[in-house]
């Protein structure tokens, strides 16, 4: 039998991602997909949130807990390593395991035999829309979930961190009562807007947490200069002729983009990117992914004034959209961002800050303001 959970957030999401998890697995099918995984039911999700909570609370050698758990049968995991004896899913076998598959791309591989939860192996591959939980750090769950398409990070389902639940809202990114939110996010090409196709902006996020510097990027129209007006001058670090590997690979047809030497080729170009937005200022970049300047600092345009208000939104369920001042949401990154988006309607602003939240901003041209979209809980 499994053992009670102690744990209540656990208890309280398992339903919520017991239907997501069906949901999706069901719209796949009729889509024709059938490298997918099974289903898993509420008390098997519950219980495996509750082992992975108190096994990141534990430290072994010193070093906190970092995991991911995928629940599979070996057999649907291409080429598994699987243990000559099952463990049982308990926080201690966890924690001595965590130094052996703590690098990314590693899932302990878990299933459920006579109501009991065991550790097979470990496993590179997961079918789509396999029920993934990784341990971040002590108290921070996150579920989610392989895309379809097999390649990009995968898609967050819900975050925990202690009691703080945070469920993602997909569909109305948690702004469904007010359309023009809505409209304004239109414009910051974000994943839920993209399908299951890769979505580069995302994987260009994920690339400027990495460094765990912070860093600030900011969208521009391409063969345009008037976002020169609130930068200031001289540029010092300009890319001269525009660094365009991006852009180029985009080009390439869907048949070659689905092949692996296309993909690291793309990815090693966003981090190329990625790496310069530790660097003090602001990279631009074009709405093409062309790289023009780093290191650019941002000045108010001669002709504006400066922001007072921006609204702000999370793609969570229950999160209310709130208008504050920009120096409340954030240091001078945010502050800059807000400005120059304010100033530079046709632009799109990402910061990333050292505590680990990313906010994209973009005008919202119903509102007539800058709209700040928390995204921290897409890319963890």
């Amino acid at each position: 039998m499994f053992s009670e959970p102690s744990y209540l957030a656990a208890r309280m999401v398992a339903e919520t991602i017991e239907t997501h998890f069906a949901d999706h697995l069901a719209a796949a099918r009729l889509l024709g997909e059938t490298d997918l995984a099974t289903a898993c039911s509420s008390n098997i999700i519950e219980a495996v949130i509750d082992v992975a909570f108190w096994a990141s609370l534990r430290r072994e050698e010193g070093h906190s807990v970092s995991i991911s758990m995928a629940v599979l049968q070996p057999e649907q995991a291409g080429k598994p390593l699987v243990f000559g004896q099952r463990l049982r899913l308990t926080p201690y076998n966890l924690v001595k395991l965590a130094p052996a598959v703590e690098q990314p791309g590693i899932h302990l591989g878990i299933w459920h035999e006579n109501d009991e939860l065991y550790i097979w192996g470990t496993t590179h591959s997961v079918p789509g829309i396999c029920f993934v939980l990784e341990v971040v750090e002590p108290g921070l769950l996150v579920i989610k979930h392989r895309r379809l398409a097999g390649f990009g990070k995968f898609v967050n389902i819900a975050v925990l961190q202690g009691d703080q639940i945070k469920v993602l809202d997909e569909k109305s990114m948690g702004i469904a009562e007010c359309p023009a939110l809505h409209a304004s996010l239109m414009n910051m090409a974000l994943p839920s807007f993209m399908g299951e196709t890769f979505n580069i902006l995302l994987q260009l996020s994920s690339a400027m947490r990495l460094h765990r510097r912070g860093g600030l990027v900011l969208i521009v129209p391409r063969n345009t200069e008037g976002w020169k007006d609130s930068i200031v001058h001289p540029i010092k670090y300009e890319v001269t002729p525009p660094y365009t590997v991006i852009a180029d690979l985009m080009l390439h047809t869907e048949q070659e983009r689905n092949k692996f030497e296309w993909q690291e080729s793309l990815l090693q170009a966003l981090d190329i990117i990625g790496g310069f937005t530790a660097v003090d200022g602001a990279t631009v970049i074009t709405q093409q992914y062309d790289l023009l300047a780093f290191g650019a600092k941002i000045a108010r345009a001669a002709t504006s004034i400066p922001v007072e208000q921006v609204i702000i939104t999370e793609p969570v369920s229950g999160v209310q959209a709130t208008r504050i001042h920009p120096a409340q949401n954030g240091g001078t990154r945010h502050l800059a961002a807000a400005q120059f988006v304010h100033d530079q309607h046709d632009s799109v602003a990402l910061v990333a800050s050292q505590d680990g939240q990313f906010t994209v901003f973009a005008w919202s041209e119903k509102l007539q303001m800058v709209h700040a979209h928390r995204i921290d809980v897409l890319l963890m």
